[in-house]
């Protein structure tokens, strides 16, 4: 149920998952679209938006934390860690509505996103 819930936060109409690499990059790509618009409810003071992509940036967390493989060593607890950290912040937005702790989320994830799609570029030449 956890999954669909995150699956659908980011999917879109007719796409489909090529790859968990793709099903990654989807994911960051998602986060950074709806901390965008959460931001935004907080600029015009639209509560309701806010709770709505708040809660649908966590979903997409939630969803990471649960997909790591903690058998494959220490990278997958610091993602748990950088994903625990960025759930934080943004229940602290949702109850505060501080746009700062929406700014830290997108920065963090646009340096995830970054690393990932090096790696990834790295596994297809190599």
């Amino acid at each position: 149920m956890r999954s669909n819930l995150a699956y659908s936060a980011y999917s879109q109409n007719n796409v489909s998952i090529e790859s968990s690499e793709k099903l990654i990059k989807m994911l960051y790509e998602g986060i950074l679209k709806f901390a965008s618009q959460a931001k935004r409810a907080i600029e015009i003071n639209d509560v309701e938006k806010k709770v709505y992509w708040i809660n649908r940036t966590t979903a997409i967390f939630s969803e990471l934390i649960n997909s790591l493989n903690y058998d494959g060593g220490s990278i997958a607890h610091y993602l748990g860690g950088i994903y625990a950290q960025q759930i934080k912040l943004l229940s602290q937005c949702n109850i505060n509505s501080d746009t700062s702790n929406l700014d830290e989320v997108i920065k963090v994830t646009r340096v995830l996103l970054s690393a990932w799609n090096e790696e990834t570029a790295y596994e297809v030449v190599e």
